[in-house]
Order: structure tokens, then C-alpha cells, then sequence
């Protein structure tokens, strides 16, 4: 099985470690595209900050992200699961696991990473900006980027079993799985006197519950249809959809953060 996430906006930056070393991050195939992102980034931030947090849509106020940017080699690492926060991180909370749990999130869950495609809860990295959607001299859209190389290692990491996707839909771009059978797409409703809506918190909040609780329980339903099924087991409300270009999307009905 395997657990697609969004990267978060914000990072938590660690003040020690090591410094970044493309070669300990899983997936290592992905080095050589990963050091172009890594050396476009730098040398932009490096060369014109000000045109930099235009690029990256920052603010006068937040000089300082592309700073950090231009630091990115030497600056330290530590495992993804503590870099990335939010609510959706939060909400999971993976530095709590413990036992099996925990080492089904390192064989389970990749999040998309602008900056390196994808990412495992271990690997160690820095925490860095940049966006999807952001067009990086020498690079072009991220999102396009990375699409050109992420199938090649996905696939085999996803194998024959089920892909549950929890991305935004500009990490959905980052890669599509070709076998959209096994493919579950969840999106969480909010319902409100009758009436069902997306909103931001309660979308990455329940997501973030929805993972944790498919960690600890430890089953791996085989179809987006035995998904629902197991999903309304463990107490959430969930609608299944019919199949779509991107696989099969379930509705996870909340009425209560």
C-alpha cells in the first residue's frame, strides 16, 4: 500500500544535524534530478533575492525563506517527519507512533517535496521553500519537472496494491498512477445544517486522523471499495464514488472537527 501526501507550506526548521546528503533519502535514483531542483533553487535565491521571493511568492516581510534557500547544502537536516507541520501533519502526528505502526509510515507514506520529488517520513532533509506551482529558472513548473521523473520509481514502490491519494490537487500533478483501479481518491466534506462543503481545516485535519488510524490498525484493503468498507469500520462516514480518470474517489463525510 501506499499513502500519497502533500507536503506542508510550513517547516519546521531544525537548529542541528547533519547537513543534507541526497544520497541517504530513499528513492535514490532521483538524485541527479533532485541536485538540479537543489542547484536552480540556490543559485536563484543566491543570485537575485529579490526576483527569488517574486518567483516564490513571498513577501518583503518573509526575506529570511530565501535566505534559508540559499543555505540548502549546509544548512541541517533532520528526518522529514519533523520538518513537515500543519494540520494535516499535526493531526497525524508521526513522531508519536510507536512499533509497527511506526515503521508501516516508513514503508507506506511519500510525500510530494518540491524540492525532491518525494520523500519518505525518515529522510533527512532540510526545510526549504518552494512551491508546486513555482517557475524555477533552469527547471520550468515543479510540478511539470517532477512528473517527468517520479513514475519510474513510484510504480515499483506501489507495486500491485492500493494507492490512497490524500494530495492537494497541485501535488496531484506531481504524478498519476497508471492502474487508476487501485487507485482511492479521498476528499472530506464538512456538513452543515444539510448542506456539504470542503473546508481547508477540517480536509487536512481528517486526513491526517485517517492515516493515523489505517497505521495503527495496520490493515491493507486491496480496492478503493474494501477502502470504504474499512473506513466505515473505523467509524468515519464515507460515500464511494464511481470511477474517474484518477482512480476511484470516496467522500468522507464530517459534521464534527
Amino acid at each position: 500500500m501506499l499513502i500519497l501526501l502533500p507536503p506542508s507550506e510550513g517547516k519546521s526548521a531544525p537548529r542541528r544535524g547533519k547537513p543534507l546528503n541526497l544520497e541517504a533519502l530513499d528513492f535514490p535514483g532521483l538524485s541527479p534530478a533532485r541536485e538540479a531542483v537543489i542547484d536552480a533553487l540556490v543559485e536563484h535565491c543566491a543570485h537575485d533575492p529579490e526576483a527569488a521571493a517574486e518567483t516564490l511568492g513571498l513577501g518583503p516581510t518573509q526575506a529570511e525563506h530565501v535566505l534559508a534557500n540559499t543555505r540548502l547544502r549546509e544548512a541541517p537536516a533532520a528526518r522529514a517527519d519533523r520538518i513537515y507541520t500543519g494540520v494535516l501533519y499535526d493531526a497525524l502526528g508521526l513522531g508519536t507512533l510507536a512499533g509497527s505502526a511506526k515503521g508501516r509510515a516508513t514503508r507506506w507514506l511519500a510525500t510530494m517535496s518540491s524540492a525532491f520529488g518525494v520523500v519518505r517520513p525518515s529522510d533527512p532533509i532540510p526545510a526549504y521553500r518552494l512551491s508546486g506551482d513555482t517557475n524555477l529558472p533552469g527547471i520550468g513548473i515543479v510540478s511539470s519537472y517532477w512528473r517527468d521523473h517520479l513514475d519510474a520509481h513510484l510504480s515499483p514502490a506501489a507495486g500491485t496494491g492500493l494507492v490512497i491519494d490524500l494530495r492537494s490537487g497541485m501535488y496531484a500533478g506531481f504524478w498519476r498512477p497508471a492502474a487508476t483501479a487501485k487507485v482511492a481518491t479521498v476528499r472530506v466534506l464538512h456538513e452543515h445544517h444539510g448542506q456539504r462543503k470542503v473546508v481547508s481545516h477540517f480536509n487536512k485535519a481528517t486526513k491526517g486522523r485517517i492515516v493515523r488510524a489505517l497505521l495503527e490498525d495496520g490493515s491493507k484493503p486491496r480496492t478503493p471499495a474494501a477502502l470504504a468498507e474499512h473506513l466505515t469500520a473505523l467509524g468515519w462516514t464515507v460515500e464511494l464514488g464511481s470511477p474517474g480518470k484518477y482512480g476511484q474517489q470516496l467522500d468522507v463525510v464530517v459534521r464534527e472537527l
